[in-house]
């Protein structure tokens, strides 16, 4: 799979996140502004950028970006240690999404996180698994994380909801300290606002074999990336540091789009953080 982000969204987002203009940052990169605005539609350099100029305008990690450039990627995950999850990659409206499904293997009871946009892989894994889905995290609720939702609710009268959304009803609002059990597994959340008000990230732990956590992000950060957050930058940053990149190293990454990745791939690779 490749990154949600080439380098040009990657310059981009940072650009808007600083409130920089396109021509001060074309100026610190050596570009004109036509050949900025061709790297960020398509994140290849016709001239090559000042990286280390530009970087320093738009608050990136010179270093990590240039590793991008040569066409960094995480390393591909063997998902086999956490026997009882599975993605789901969707695609809509030319929006690729992946959403998540996980279950304790003793009860059989499910967990979904997000939707993507379509429900039937999900609904054919829980019937070949003979699975019961107990709960439905939703990370934030922009439409294509949460396009299914009425079709798995349908099929999961019961389905209990969670969500950080002011507008959800009170009993389906993450709580402070809040912990749900799914047989042995163990499921936490962290506020990572940013990219959306009510962005989220749920942390599943306890697996068989002592696997590592992981971290279902939605769309607070992408392997090498993050979400867009123009109007909140900075607490977006703030968020990843504070709610994910402290996590353990091994921590698993699951995002809401493109590849999987680790916190400690990320913290090596991600230009947002130095």
């Amino acid at each position: 799979m490749n990154l949600e982000d080439h380098l040009g969204d990657v310059i981009r987002k940072a650009r808007m996140m600083t409130k920089v203009s396109p021509a001060d940052a074309a100026k610190a990169a050596g570009l004109s502004e036509a050949d900025l605005a061709a790297l960020e539609d398509s994140g290849k350099p016709g001239k090559r950028p000042d990286f280390a100029a530009l970087v320093g305008l738009i608050d990136l990690n010179a270093a990590k970006l240039e590793r991008q450039a040569a066409g960094w990627l995480p390393t591909e995950k063997d998902l086999s240690t956490w026997r009882d999850l599975r993605v789901f990659t969707t695609s809509a409206e030319g929006i690729t999404v992946n959403c998540y499904l996980v279950w304790e293997e003793v009860t059989q009871d499910a967990a979904l996180f997000d939707t993507g946009w379509d429900a039937k892989p999900i609904l054919k894994t829980i019937e070949e698994n003979k699975l019961q889905l107990r709960h439905l995290f939703i990370t934030h609720s922009h439409h294509d994380h949460v396009a299914a939702l009425e079709e798995i609710r349908r099929e999961f009268p019961k389905v209990k909801l969670h969500s950080s959304s002011k507008h959800a009803p009170v009993d389906q609002r993450n709580k402070p300290g809040g912990i749900i059990h799914l047989g042995g597994l163990r499921v936490t959340y962290r506020d990572t606002p940013g990219h959306a008000d009510d962005g989220v990230t749920y942390i599943v732990g306890n697996w068989q074999d002592d696997a590592p956590h992981v971290a279902i992000v939605g769309d607070a950060i992408f392997a090498g990336s993050m979400g867009g957050a123009p109007l909140h930058g900075p607490l977006a940053k703030q968020k990843i540091r504070e709610q994910i990149l402290t996590l353990p190293p091994e921590t698993l990454i699951c995002p809401g789009h493109g590849p999987l990745t680790t916190v400690a791939e990320e913290k090596v690779n991600n230009p947002f953080f130095q």
